[in-house]
């Protein structure tokens, strides 16, 4: 069946990095957008990053540009979220998920857009 595995997440100081894993399998991991997503408590769900197939297109949500990066390898079938310059408004719980076959641009930002989600994983920032 559809896994997805995060790892990478824990406690860390404002202004450090943490560099987020997930493991995908039970799909043709390079046919499909990836994407990751983030809650904070009494929050909802929001998309943080998407990735192409190729990795020839990314998308951010505008708080995270220029401290994250999102890339994959389609051999390790492994997304990666590459966390820098992290503020006490970054900590939630982050979920990858599988995407849309198609790139589309705007679709990306949108929930509904993934069909299969990892179990998450935590990350803390303290100020």
């Amino acid at each position: 069946q559809v896994q997805l595995v995060e790892s990478g997440g824990g406690l860390v100081q404002a202004g450090g990095s943490l560099r987020l894993s997930c493991a995908a399998s039970g799909r043709t991991f390079s046919n499909y957008v990836m994407g990751w997503f983030r809650q904070a408590p009494g929050k909802e769900r929001e998309f943080v990053a998407a990735i192409s197939r190729s990795s020839t297109s990314t998308l951010y949500i505008d708080s995270v540009k220029g401290r994250f990066t999102i890339s994959r390898d389609n051999v390790k079938n492994t997304v990666y979220l590459q966390m820098t310059s992290l503020k006490p408004e970054d900590t939630a719980v982050y979920y990858c998920a599988f995407g849309p076959r198609i790139w589309m641009e705007g679709r990306q930002k949108e929930k509904t857009a993934y069909d299969a989600w990892g179990q998450g994983t935590q990350v803390t920032v303290s100020s």
